[in-house]
């Protein structure tokens, strides 16, 4: 979504590693939306579901895109939903959009052997947490072989 890649931009200029992930090409092109009634619909889910303020145009416009394309484009049906956002996670639960989130990609990390131990996983985890991030982290680094 294009308010994901505008995020990660912004974000970037305090977490500088971030740049390189559109420059990588990781999200791949942004999604647009430049629909008016999908502006309108987005708007809508903004304010409703997130309680987005007329104020704060861009508080959670990434959620709100994100619900919507997956939710009404028939090309991102079925899509994977990642995120460490709890009420954006509560939000697509109860739509049935699939979830994962930053632990699920390091405990994948961790079983296929792209990281050294899951220890180091969890080392990983507890480091972003130091760093004022938010991703959920499970009980122990041994719970990483079995998420």
């Amino acid at each position: 979504m294009e308010a994901v890649a505008a995020e990660c931009r912004r974000s970037s200029a305090t977490y500088a590693d971030l740049a390189s992930i559109e420059a990588a090409g990781w999200l791949g092109q942004p999604v647009e939306i430049s629909d008016e009634i999908e502006i309108l619909q987005v708007e809508g889910i903004r304010k409703a579901v997130f309680g987005g303020a007329a104020s704060r145009a861009l508080d959670h416009l990434g959620e709100a895109q994100t619900i919507h394309i997956i939710r009404q484009r028939a090309d991102f049906c079925g899509s994977t939903w990642i995120s460490d956002d709890r009420e954006a996670l509560r939000v697509a639960r109860l739509q049935g959009i699939p979830v994962r989130e930053t632990q699920h990609l390091v405990a994948e990390a961790v079983q296929w052997g792209l990281l050294g131990s899951a220890e180091a996983g969890y080392s990983m985890l507890q480091q972003m947490i130091a760093e004022d991030q938010h991703p959920a982290l499970p009980p122990s680094a041994g719970a990483l072989l079995t998420l």
